[in-house]
């Protein structure tokens, strides 16, 4: 990450992993690796990614990408995250498949954990009274419906996923600063998705759009 700020890059956010479905701790119980996204890779919505060049054998994942309003400079547990968050989006986090199949959990960690890129949606208040066992999200394909999964029993509380990402970066010197994103586990996976309109409807909280073309 040092090395790539030293090019030029600038990291905006921050994906925790292994939060969620069959890859839910793949690494060991309750172990969560996390990642970081950089500028350069945060596409709007609606935006055309090319096959070749990201996602030949990778995949596209819907999320939620939160955003924060100001700096988590301290240990924080999930009763306080909320308070350091200005909102939520529908996202998009594509990932590219860049290692050898078996690839060891520190290279899988060294290689970002596959992230290529990000495309969140709009940006919309934390609902209140929020069950987030509650969300369901839809993925969608040229508006056929591909796939489908709720919160309950497939992935992590968010806010403990965004406190366990923030009390990690902190071990590290690093801190999760107002306006970066934080990505905290997939609801729906297309692998090597085909070229056209993918979409992803998350209810009340939007939708996102991501177009693939060769």
């Amino acid at each position: 990450m040092a090395a790539l700020e030293q090019t030029g890059e600038r990291v905006v956010g921050w994906k925790l992993g292994l939060t969620s479905g069959s890859n839910r701790d793949a690494f060991g119980v309750g172990i969560r690796p996390f990642g970081y996204l950089l500028a350069s890779r945060v596409l709007r919505s609606g935006s055309t990614i090319w096959w070749d060049e990201a996602i030949a054998s990778g995949s596209i994942e819907n999320e939620l990408c939160f955003q924060l309003s100001r700096d988590i400079s301290q240990t924080v547990d999930a009763q306080t995250v909320p308070a350091h968050l200005s909102g939520v989006a529908p996202s998009f986090e594509i990932n590219q498949a860049r290692l050898a199949e078996g690839a060891s959990a520190a290279s899988r960690v060294a290689d970002n954990l596959s992230n290529w890129g990000l495309v969140p949606g709009a940006l919309v208040p934390l609902p209140e009274s929020w069950d987030q066992a509650a969300v369901k999200v839809s993925q969608l394909h040229n508006a056929d419906g591909v796939s489908s999964a709720v919160g309950a029993g497939h992935i992590d509380d968010h806010f403990e996923s965004i406190a366990t990402l923030a009390n990690q970066v902190l071990r590290f010197g690093r801190r999760l600063e107002a306006g970066h994103w934080v990505i905290t586990g997939a609801y729906t996976r297309a692998q090597q998705p085909a070229t056209g309109l993918w979409s992803g409807d998350f209810g009340q909280l939007g939708r996102v759009h991501v177009r693939i073309e060769r």
